[in-house]
This record gives C-alpha cells, structure tokens and sequence, in this order.
C-alpha cells in the first residue's frame, strides 16, 4: 500500500505570523484578510500597508504558536511605519487612515 505525501506544510512553525484585520464597510464588515503562509511575515505586512493592498486595514495581530503567545501590534506597526515615514516616495491613502486611527487607540 502506498503512501499518500503530507498535506502539513514545510515552513517551520517557530517564527512570527502578522495578519491584518481589514474594514470592508458597513455592509460587510470587517473580515481577517486572506494571506498566503510565506508572505505572513512583518516585512511582507510593512509592504502591502505601504502599497495600499489593504482597503482599510483596522487592526494588526501578531502570534507564534510554537512560543505560545499572540499579541495586537496595530501601535507597534504604526510607530515603525511613522519612523520610516520619509522613505516612502508615495502614501495610499488607506495606510494614511491606518496611521490616524492607531494614533487614536
């Protein structure tokens, strides 16, 4: 009898995932955004905010499974993205309002 490969992933456990929750309005809502397992990483998070790949990016959360810890990291990612504000040639106004309503938190 042969046996079938695994379906668990490959990538290691032990490392930082950071997903975004993102406002889609009042009809629907807000909803955890889909993100591919390779690109859960904080630099990869930096870049789509900065590249307005979120609509309205509410909220940002941070875990690692294999520590045993979760975290919202909404300020700390706002306070890193305000710092390295001046790099940016250009600012989507989506990571403007995310700016703003972390500041408010």
């Amino acid at each position: 009898m042969s046996h079938a490969p695994s379906i668990v992933p490959q990538l290691t456990t032990d490392r930082d995932v950071y997903l975004v929750l993102d406002d889609f309005g009042r009809r629907l809502g807000r909803a955890w955004c889909e993100t591919a397992e390779e690109d859960a990483n904080r630099a990869t998070l930096l870049r789509h905010l900065v590249e307005g790949q979120y609509l309205h990016p509410a909220r940002v959360v941070a875990f690692n499974t294999a520590e045993g810890w979760s975290r919202d990291c909404t300020a700390e990612i706002a306070d890193e993205l305000r710092r390295r504000f001046v790099e940016f040639e250009e600012t989507d106004p989506s990571l403007l309002e995310f700016l703003e309503r972390a500041a408010r938190r």
